[in-house]
């Protein structure tokens, strides 16, 4: 006699399908940064999922297969799946193209396909499984130390104290990003998503991304990006810079973003105003506290007799730049058509947005991701 599957076994069937549907959208998009004459000897692989306790992924040019750590795959942020994914597909790549076979499996033939395909050559070195969860390395340093107890006064209710530690914090930023670029010191650039892929962002999410940009030394770019619950390919942000910038960065992103949403269940309550006049409200906390931050920015300034401080903070570092015309060799920049805008709206939001305080508050909420006040 037939018996039907439990519900939870079609479900995980159901999510393994578009996870591996995912992951071939994924090959299929990087092989676009190969050069056409290459792309044609690299044959499309079978994709699986499968158990592994050591491995968080593997290229079998035997089978011609890629196959990535289903707990992986299952627990963590879409992030960690298409890095093993570019690493294994490196790994192809040299076989398949460059003829790899005789060096060994991290050779120099397997970096420059890495170097191509903007896949990281560490990928399987920089994660560990533990206890049935992928975890990312520890990356702290004294700066993110001392910026997240400054993070944690900002929690006081003395406001006072607390904008004075959220100010402190901010000039924090400012004088390590001053120091290494005029010291040109060492420093290892990374790019890391931020918030989750959509088919389409409401456009507060963009004046996000540009405040980010403008004042937490990080470069925002919106990328495509695999939506497993759509099971199509959508497009999520960016950030690039230092390990250090990039974790303020993606805390300040979140914080704003649950900020945004508290406020504005509380303003609408019993309004009923509609998804546009949202946009309008978060817009204006966005613009509030960007106009803060520049407030800040000059007064700091304001007593040093400089001209070369204001301008490094404006400038960004020449060696991100460089690392971002190496990852995103394509870089097209498209306009939004304007809407109609409730300036009641958005000026209520403004008039929040300067009060805003980042502070301690962001628990971990997904497996796999990192937060930067826990």
């Amino acid at each position: 006699m037939y018996k039907s599957k439990p519900a939870s076994a079609v479900i995980s069937e159901e999510l393994e399908r578009k996870i591996l549907h995912g992951i071939a959208l994924e090959w299929e998009t990087a092989k676009y940064l190969l050069d056409p004459k290459y792309r044609k000897f690299l044959q499309i692989p079978a994709f699986s999922l499968k158990d592994m306790k050591r491995r968080l992924g593997y290229w079998s040019g035997e089978k011609n297969e890629i196959c990535i750590n289903r707990d992986l795959a299952l627990s963590c942020k879409w992030d960690f799946v298409k890095k093993i994914l570019l690493h294994e597909m490196a790994h192809q790549v040299a076989q398949q193209i460059f003829g790899a076979e005789a060096e060994t499996p991290h050779g120099p033939l397997f970096k420059k396909a890495c170097y191509i395909l903007r896949a990281d050559y560490k990928a399987s070195e920089n994660y560990s499984i533990n206890n049935n969860n992928i975890e990312a390395d520890d990356h702290d340093t004294t700066i993110l130390l001392r910026i997240k107890k400054l993070f944690a006064l900002a929690e006081s209710s003395n406001r006072n104290e607390a904008e004075s530690a959220m100010k402190k914090a901010h000039e924090l930023v400012a004088k390590y990003n001053i120091e290494i670029i005029a010291n040109d010191s060492d420093r290892h650039f990374t790019s890391i998503s931020a918030g989750g892929p959509a088919l389409r962002h409401p456009k507060e999410d963009y004046y996000l991304a540009g405040l980010l940009r403008d004042y937490y030394f990080v470069w925002t770019i919106w990328v495509p990006a695999y939506i497993i619950e759509k099971g199509k390919m959508g497009r999520v942000l960016e950030l690039s810079g230092t390990l250090e910038n990039i974790e303020i960065a993606s805390y300040v992103h979140d914080f704003i973003k649950h900020y945004i949403e508290s406020r504005w269940l509380e303003y609408n309550n019993k309004k009923q105003l509609n998804r546009h006049r949202k946009t309008d409200f978060a817009a204006g906390i966005i613009k509030g506290f960007s106009t803060k931050l520049k407030a800040g920015t000059e007064n700091k300034y304001h007593s040093i007799n400089t001209m070369a401080i204001n301008a490094l903070i404006k400038t960004k570092d020449p060696l991100l730049n460089k690392y971002i015309k190496y990852r995103y060799p394509h870089i097209v920049n498209i306009s939004s058509k304007s809407s109609t805008c409730d300036k009641n709206v958005l000026q209520d939001g403004i008039n929040i947005g300067k009060n805003l305080i980042i502070s301690k508050g962001i628990s971990k909420t997904n497996a796999g991701e990192r937060i930067l006040i826990e």
